[in-house]
């Protein structure tokens, strides 16, 4: 049985992934880190060390240990946390940060796949057993969006391309041609709860991956959370970038987003 290696962070990606590997027949070693990971990781990894984030390097001799030769990361951690005591003092973390030019999610990742190779380690494509879980391209729900939200949905598509391609974000939000909200550190679900704030319902959200997307790691990932924050915020479309969007629950995310009138495309 071929061992893979599976850096695990917070919701539910990293079960999504263990889920198809296991569908593969590999035996999967699992990094999970306290406070982000689910504790569901235990019943669906054959092994799972848990670490806390400081004790990131600890993970490079326990893949090793393993035998793992290839490894993905699933999964974030939580933003804030870059910036808390735990990283502040961790002296680690403190020198991979000081050895990059910028603290933008590629350079970060970058950094930490640059790592892993030096220890030997190959990192891979973070869908490369969970391809069917990529949004196909059309309307996903019944209700298709109306003339004027399928222009805002054109209008936020440019824009989320273009603070894609200088690492901002990846989301944007749009109404009647106004950009609402961009997406910056706090990820989708603040954005999108921020753009609630600013306008009273009717507001579209675009999520697209960059413009040279690296998919070993901060792929665009929607499911069941980011329908909630929709119909939270009174947003009336979700519109995602086809086969590179990660789409988790998707049958019951589109059957909740119908119920509440939203529409979700996948363009």
């Amino acid at each position: 049985m071929d061992k893979i290696g599976l850096i695990a962070g917070n919701r539910k990606f990293p079960l999504l992934f263990c889920k198809g590997a296991k569908k593969k027949d590999y035996y999967i070693v699992a990094v999970a880190i306290r406070g982000e990971t689910s504790p569901q990781i235990e019943r669906l990894a054959d092994k799972v060390y848990w670490l806390k984030l400081k004790e990131f390097k600890r993970m490079f001799g326990i893949f090793k240990g393993e035998g793992v030769k290839n490894v993905v990361m699933a999964g974030q951690i939580s933003p804030h946390r870059l910036f808390s005591r735990e990283v502040i003092h961790s002296q680690d973390i403190q020198e991979i940060l000081k050895s990059i030019k910028n603290k933008k999610a590629d350079t970060i990742f970058g950094a930490i796949a640059d790592k892993l190779k030096g220890e030997g380690l190959e990192l891979l494509d973070s869908t490369i057993f969970i391809k069917d879980s990529l949004a196909p391209k059309g309307v996903l729900t019944k209700s298709e969006p109306d003339p004027a939200v399928w222009e805002d949905i054109k209008f936020g598509l440019e824009l989320a391309k273009a603070i894609g391609a200088l690492d901002i974000g990846q989301t944007v939000a749009v109404k009647d041609k106004a950009i609402v909200a961009v997406e910056a550190f706090e990820g989708t679900d603040n954005l999108i709860k921020r753009a609630g704030k600013i306008v009273r319902g009717g507001v579209t959200i675009v999520k697209v991956a960059k413009p040279k997307q690296d998919m070993r790691f901060d792929i665009p990932v929607i499911g069941l959370n980011t329908i909630k924050r929709l119909i939270s915020s009174g947003a009336k479309c979700l519109a995602i970038e086809a086969d590179k969007t990660l789409f988790i629950d998707r049958e019951i995310s589109v059957k909740l987003a119908e119920k509440r009138g939203i529409s979700i495309v996948a363009v």
